[in-house]
Protein backbone atom coordinates (compact mmCIF):
# COMPACT_ATOMS: atom_id res chain seq x y z
CA UNK A 1 0.00 0.00 0.00
CA UNK A 2 1.21 3.72 -1.31
CA UNK A 3 0.60 5.85 1.85
CA UNK A 4 1.03 9.89 0.88
CA UNK A 5 0.68 13.19 2.61
CA UNK A 6 -1.44 15.75 0.84
CA UNK A 7 -2.17 19.24 1.76
CA UNK A 8 -5.77 21.03 1.09
CA UNK A 9 -5.56 21.84 -2.86
CA UNK A 10 -2.70 18.93 -3.58
CA UNK A 11 -3.66 15.92 -5.97
CA UNK A 12 -2.46 12.09 -6.78
CA UNK A 13 -3.04 11.02 -9.77
CA UNK A 14 -3.91 7.31 -10.63
CA UNK A 15 -2.72 6.42 -13.64
CA UNK A 16 -3.31 8.37 -16.35
CA UNK A 17 -7.54 9.06 -16.47
CA UNK A 18 -7.92 9.62 -12.64
CA UNK A 19 -7.23 12.45 -10.44
CA UNK A 20 -7.95 13.02 -6.77
CA UNK A 21 -7.63 16.14 -5.24
CA UNK A 22 -7.59 16.85 -1.21
CA UNK A 23 -10.75 19.27 -1.12
CA UNK A 24 -11.13 20.25 2.29
CA UNK A 25 -9.64 18.74 5.92
CA UNK A 26 -11.81 19.34 8.35
CA UNK A 27 -10.64 17.26 12.33
CA UNK A 28 -10.25 13.50 11.19
CA UNK A 29 -12.57 14.09 8.09
CA UNK A 30 -10.84 14.50 4.94
CA UNK A 31 -13.07 15.59 1.73
CA UNK A 32 -11.96 14.27 -1.60
CA UNK A 33 -12.73 14.59 -5.07
CA UNK A 34 -12.35 12.23 -7.89
CA UNK A 35 -11.91 13.13 -11.50
CA UNK A 36 -12.35 10.15 -13.76
CA UNK A 37 -14.38 8.76 -16.66
CA UNK A 38 -17.84 7.88 -16.38
CA UNK A 39 -16.80 4.25 -17.44
CA UNK A 40 -14.62 3.72 -13.79
CA UNK A 41 -16.22 2.89 -10.60
CA UNK A 42 -15.55 4.84 -8.09
CA UNK A 43 -17.41 3.41 -4.42
CA UNK A 44 -16.71 4.03 -1.17
CA UNK A 45 -15.04 1.38 0.74
CA UNK A 46 -18.08 -0.16 3.00
CA UNK A 47 -20.55 0.48 -0.04
CA UNK A 48 -18.05 -2.00 -1.66
CA UNK A 49 -18.12 -4.53 1.72
CA UNK A 50 -22.02 -4.34 1.46
CA UNK A 51 -21.90 -5.30 -2.19
CA UNK A 52 -19.67 -7.88 -1.72
CA UNK A 53 -21.85 -9.38 1.32
CA UNK A 54 -24.79 -8.82 -0.53
CA UNK A 55 -23.52 -11.27 -3.17
CA UNK A 56 -21.90 -13.76 -0.81
CA UNK A 57 -25.90 -13.84 0.19
CA UNK A 58 -27.48 -14.36 -2.79
CA UNK A 59 -24.94 -17.15 -4.15
CA UNK A 60 -25.91 -18.76 -0.44
CA UNK A 61 -29.70 -18.27 -0.95
CA UNK A 62 -29.19 -19.92 -4.72
CA UNK A 63 -27.11 -23.00 -3.02
CA UNK A 64 -29.59 -23.34 -0.45
CA UNK A 65 -32.59 -23.15 -3.23
CA UNK A 66 -31.10 -25.78 -5.76
CA UNK A 67 -30.44 -28.01 -2.67
CA UNK A 68 -33.71 -27.76 -2.08
CA UNK A 69 -35.70 -28.01 -5.19
CA UNK A 70 -33.43 -30.68 -6.79
CA UNK A 71 -31.94 -28.65 -8.99
CA UNK A 72 -28.15 -29.20 -8.62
Amino acid sequence: MLILSRKIGETIHVGDNVKIVINRISGNRVTVGIDAPDQVRILRGEVMDLGELTLEIEATDLVDHELLSGTH
